[in-house]
């Protein structure tokens, strides 16, 4: 009777879990079945294949520098604060990740038009940033951001606060400390953050076609090709949409193996040696 109900019990897991894996795996299988490698060659020979790949590489290193070098010091300070600021301030952070991306490319087109509340300074500055790659890059700033200072944050406060003391009574600086001390340890947090980062600016549609558009060799994203070219050419999306699936997979590697390569960097670490004289 035990053998029994423990097996009706497990059933209630085992089934809806083996629907949810399939229904996650129908579009990947769909991406294999459909495709054949003389079709993939044909859609990487296309100009449209290369222009697109050229223009997300560009433009996501472009957002992901700016991301970790402006989020870095966003990051930290979340990380060493609290209360409503911190509260308010994080919401803020997150926000993109919950809004349609259509809402941010609308909020950014609202802001940085020509008729937004920012055009004006933007014209006297002789600066037109809608439908230019620029607004590729803002786009993708917008969106992916979040996906880094949260891991970053997180990175950040994992950090002993008795080691930062300590540096700072052996003569470190509070830069020393930061570059030398948080920032080694912290690694692993922070390079999940900028992977999650990148594969989120590399998959971005909503707000970059509407504040950026869609011109080939200036604002036509790898996602954006794949839209216009199952109006013309399907190999091309198929061949596209193949190369975002296997560097999304890549990434997902990369956050699985990260985490373990720390963990066991940190077990075979020597112990220190003692420290004092010999009597």
């Amino acid at each position: 009777m035990k053998n029994t109900s423990q097996s009706l019990w497990r059933s209630w897991f085992v089934l809806p879990a083996l629907v949810m894996v399939g229904l996650l795996a129908i579009p990947f299988l769909g991406l294999l079945v459909s495709s054949s490698p003389s079709n993939i060659m044909a859609g990487i020979k296309h100009p449209l294949f290369g222009a697109a790949l050229w223009l997300s590489a560009k433009t996501t290193f472009l957002s992901l520098t700016f991301v970790v070098g402006l989020g870095t010091p966003l990051a930290w300070w979340l990380s060493r604060t609290s209360g409503p600021q911190q509260r308010l301030l994080e919401t803020l952070v997150d926000l993109p990740m919950v809004l349609p991306p259509a809402v941010v490319g609308i909020g950014l087109l609202s802001s940085l038009g020509r008729n937004g509340f920012l055009g004006p300074l933007l014209e006297t500055l002789h600066l037109q940033i809608p439908f230019t790659t620029a607004a590729v890059v803002f786009a993708q700033v917008t969106v992916s951001s979040p996906f880094y200072i949260q891991s970053a944050a997180a990175a950040f406060r994992d950090v002993d606060q008795d080691l930062l003391l300590v540096a700072r009574t052996l003569g470190q600086s509070p830069t020393g400390v930061f570059f030398r001390v948080v920032i080694p340890i912290a690694l692993p947090g922070l390079v999940s953050g900028i992977a999650l980062s990148w594969g989120r600016a590399l998959g971005e549609f909503g707000a970059t076609l509407l504040f950026a558009g869609n011109f080939t060799g200036r604002t036509q994203t790898m996602p954006l090709a794949i839209y216009m070219a199952l109006e013309s050419d399907v190999r091309v999306a198929l061949a596209l949409s193949l190369f975002l699936a296997g560097f999304g997979v890549l990434l997902l590697l990369t956050l699985r193996v990260l985490p373990k390569l720390s963990a066991h960097r940190r077990t075979m670490r020597p112990p220190p040696p003692a420290s004092g004289r010999k009597l």
